[in-house]
């Protein structure tokens, strides 16, 4: 049978894609090797793909909090641009919590946490799948509340609908937030981009890791006055 040579885009030659898929293949391994190194997580039941630098998980676990431990185990891993997440989660047959249950529990690890503004967040319950309304001053809040919620027993799903006060002098907000990136010693002052409308934030440009991008993003989110941050920073 005769073999012939594969055709690729113009400019692409067969040594950069087979470099390409010997990168997609050690960056898969990689991924598989950091899920069993992390204790809280069952790899066994993930399924892993890569393809230039996304890295796709696959399978079932058996909490909400050991879906959210898989994700940022694959997202440490030196290479990965991006992770998509694709987990089911399936909870042991002795988890019989129902939502009343879950709704009550919420309810009481919100009102113990002192990073939550006391009655700022309402919760809501159905199948399992908890939504999380209201209103907050700033992100931490948000993501506080959420850390609450995350780890309970009988959650399935998260949507975090709460909201950030706007605030009425948010003019600054750009270079308050160029500011604090070029404090941190691993920036190069060119690397990232800030833009804003009013309190709408969004970051461009490009870091060498995950880490660097999520850095950038958490100090845009420190802003006083922000209240979305669209992180489009780039892994190079």
């Amino acid at each position: 049978m005769f073999w012939s040579r594969p055709q690729y885009a113009a400019g692409v030659s067969l040594e950069i894609v087979e470099k390409t898929m010997s990168d997609d293949k050690m960056l898969k391994q990689n991924v598989l090797a950091e899920l069993n190194w992390e204790p809280s997580v069952t790899a066994a039941h993930i399924g892993v793909t890569a393809h230039s630098g996304v890295v796709t998980l696959t399978g079932h676990v058996g909490s909400f909090m050991e879906k959210w431990a898989a994700e940022k185990a694959a997202s440490r891993v030196k290479g990965v641009k991006a992770v998509a997440e694709e987990l089911e989660v399936r909870l042991p047959y002795d988890v019989k919590h129902g939502d009343e249950e879950i709704a009550a529990a919420a309810v009481n690890r919100l009102s113990w946490d002192g990073s939550v503004p006391h009655d700022a967040v309402k919760v809501t319950v159905e199948k399992g799948s908890v939504t999380l309304t209201g209103e907050v001053e700033w992100h931490y809040q948000k993501d506080a509340a959420d850390w609450d919620v995350r780890g309970l027993l009988g959650v399935i799903r998260i949507n975090n609908d709460i909201t950030i006060r706007q605030r009425a002098n948010a003019s600054n907000i750009t270079d308050d937030i160029r500011k604090a990136l070029h404090r941190s010693w691993f920036f190069n002052p060119d690397s990232v981009t800030v833009t804003a409308d009013g309190g709408n934030v969004r970051l461009t440009g490009s870091v060498s890791t995950w880490h660097d991008r999520q850095v950038a993003e958490d100090t845009a989110w420190a802003a006083p006055g922000a209240v979305s941050v669209v992180n489009d920073i780039a892994i190079v």
